[in-house]
C-alpha cells in the first residue's frame, strides 16, 4: 500500500468545478515540457496518479458498503436489546428506573399498525366499473412523432424539445501487466515527483 501521494495526485485531488483549475494545468504542462524526463515516465506519473485516486474511491466504496451493513446490524441489535430489556422489566414489575447519569429508563406503550393490502381477483371487471387510471404512452408518442401523420395528429398537444448533452473528453488509463516488481516502478516514478509544484492561485 502506497502511503505517500504523488504530487500530481495531490494536485488532482484538489480540483474543484467551483474554482479556477489553471494551477493544475500549468503544473501538468511543466511536467510534460520537462526535457529531462523520458515520455514513458511522464505517462506513468499521470496514469498512476489517476489510478491512485480511483483506488481510493474503490476503497471508500467498499468501506461505505461495510459500514452500511454494520449500521444495519447495529440498528437491529439495538431494537432487539430494547425489546428484551422491556420484557425483563415487565416480568419483574418494573415500569421505571431512575439513574444518576441516565435520567431514567421507562417503557413505551406497545404500538400497533394496521396496513390494508388489496388483492384484485379480476382486473378486467374492476376496470369496467371505472376503477382505472390512464396516462399518456410516451414511447408511442415519440414513435408517432417520427411520422407525418403522427406529427399532424399530435402537433397541437405535444411539444418535442431536443436536449443535447456533451461529455468532455477524458483521459483513459490503459493498464498493462508489469514484467518488473511494482516497487521498482515506484522508484522510477519517484524521480518525477521531485518537480516543484506551482503555487495555487488564490
Amino acid at each position: 500500500m502506497k502511503l505517500v501521494n504523488y504530487q500530481l495526485q495531490t494536485q488532482m485531488e484538489q480540483l474543484n468545478e467551483e474554482k479556477s483549475n489553471n494551477y493544475f494545468k500549468d503544473y501538468l504542462t511543466s511536467i510534460l515540457e520537462d526535457d529531462t524526463k523520458p515520455y514513458y515516465q511522464k505517462c506513468d506519473y499521470v496514469g498512476l496518479s489517476l489510478n491512485e485516486i480511483k483506488n481510493k474511491i474503490d476503497l471508500l466504496s467498499s468501506d461505505i458498503k461495510e459500514l452500511q451493513a454494520f449500521k444495519k446490524r447495529l440498528s437491529s441489535s439495538l431494537d432487539i436489546a430494547k425489546e428484551l430489556v422491556a420484557n425483563v422489566f415487565k416480568s419483574n414489575g418494573i415500569d421505571r428506573i431512575d439513574g444518576n447519569i441516565v435520567s431514567s429508563l421507562t417503557l413505551s406503550k406497545p404500538l400497533t399498525k394496521t396496513k390494508t393490502d388489496i388483492s384484485i381477483l379480476d382486473e378486467q371487471e374492476v376496470m369496467k366499473l371505472g376503477y382505472v387510471k390512464f396516462s399518456p404512452d410516451i414511447e408511442a408518442i415519440e414513435k408517432a412523432m417520427k411520422s407525418d401523420m403522427g406529427k399532424k395528429e399530435l402537433s397541437e398537444f405535444v411539444t418535442i424539445v431536443k436536449i443535447t448533452t456533451t461529455t468532455p473528453a477524458k483521459v483513459k488509463v490503459n493498464t498493462k501487466r508489469l514484467s518488473v516488481p511494482s516497487n521498482s516502478v515506484n522508484n522510477v516514478v519517484d524521480e518525477i515527483i521531485t518537480i516543484e509544484p506551482l503555487e495555487q492561485a488564490a
